[in-house]
């Protein structure tokens, strides 16, 4: 989902700016709350390890360019069920950061734009997760079809916000959305595989009892919330 370099341009750069002290905002709000409720141990501890997964997601899984962008499988939704709203959110500004960093530096402009193409979707998944998933049922116990429509606001607000971008940088023309159509094709397949890993994993953290309790994970991974 990194915004390919040339897309926006100049002036037009400044409102990623924007778009990005508000998620980034929002983020440490919600990591304020993870270190009220579980404490600064618990945020930290997450934080590390989601910042090297998504590091992991972008630099190691395969990915391709398609369209405007470029597909990657970020398990959005696995972060969030695993280890909450706030770590995930500094896993993916941190991770995405270090790759542009060490490995990408001409994605670097562009990180307004890709952090909030990232963090808007995760805040948005978050909220649809308080519709689906009822109080009594930890995230372990998500169902393919509860994890699905997690996905599809993750991964659904991702493509939303690569094609504003393409829009916003490059206008309404056919060569563009003809991009822009292709990218979101190609996301189509990620939808549908996300799901499937999410649960998965989440059996794989069901049949480790052991690790119940852990501060490394979300408390509502393995707990019904009160």
């Amino acid at each position: 989902m990194h915004i390919e370099p040339g897309v926006v341009e100049g002036a037009k750069l400044a409102i990623s700016y924007a778009s990005a002290a508000g998620v980034i905002g929002y983020a440490a709000k919600l990591s304020l709350d993870t270190i009220k409720q579980e404490g600064l141990s618990a945020l930290v501890a997450r934080s590390a390890i989601t910042t090297v997964l998504v590091f992991s997601f972008f630099q190691i899984f395969p990915h391709a360019p398609v369209g405007v962008s470029e597909v990657h499988l970020i398990l959005g939704a696995t972060l969030y069920l695993m280890f909450g709203a706030g770590p995930a959110a500094i896993g993916l500004a941190m991770g995405l950061l270090a790759q542009g960093v060490f490995f990408a530096q001409a994605d670097l402009p562009q990180y307004g734009m890709n952090v909030t193409t990232l963090l808007a979707p995760l805040f948005a998944a978050a909220l649809v997760a308080r519709r689906v998933i009822p109080k009594d049922t930890a995230y372990k116990d998500v169902s393919y079809a509860q994890a699905f429509k997690l996905s599809a606001a993750f991964q659904g607000g991702v493509v939303a916000w690569v094609a504003f971008w393409a829009v916003y940088g490059q206008g309404f023309g056919f060569e563009n959305l003809s991009q822009i159509a292709t990218f979101a094709a190609a996301y189509a397949a990620v939808i549908v595989i996300e799901p499937a890993l999410d649960v998965a994993i989440l059996a794989g953290v069901k049949a480790a009892g052991r690790l119940k309790g852990s501060p490394v994970f979300h408390p509502r991974l393995h707990l019904a919330a009160a």
